[in-house]
């Protein structure tokens, strides 16, 4: 089993175990097509509490633990760059190539 499908199996087992995720109704976690950006993971999954606002907690809460788990895989979440990261490389004196020279 690779590491992706050892993090996928992970978050079955965090999601059936999570006290607020209703066990009775779908609970999905699977691999979409690779695109440019990497390798999309879907959650699919209902709440125990139908409060907007709980629900948001909810969530909110499983993807932190997401994010704070996921290198113990192996793995990287990817972002795109926003303007904000182009500046601070630019500001770094480290661009893109530097160092390397032209034949």
């Amino acid at each position: 089993m690779t590491n992706l499908g050892t993090f996928r199996a992970y978050l079955v087992s965090y999601l059936r175990n999570h006290p607020m995720i209703n066990q009775d109704m779908t609970l999905l976690v699977r691999q979409l097509p690779p695109a440019a950006d990497g390798l999309p993971i879907e959650i699919y999954v209902f709440s125990d509490d139908k409060r907007w606002a709980a629900y948001e907690d909810i969530r909110s809460d499983i993807f932190d633990h997401i994010l704070a788990v996921t290198p113990e895989f192996g793995l990287r979440v990817y972002q795109h760059p926003s303007g904000k990261d182009v500046q601070e490389v630019a500001s770094s004196g480290q661009g893109l190539g530097q160092g390397q020279q032209s034949a």
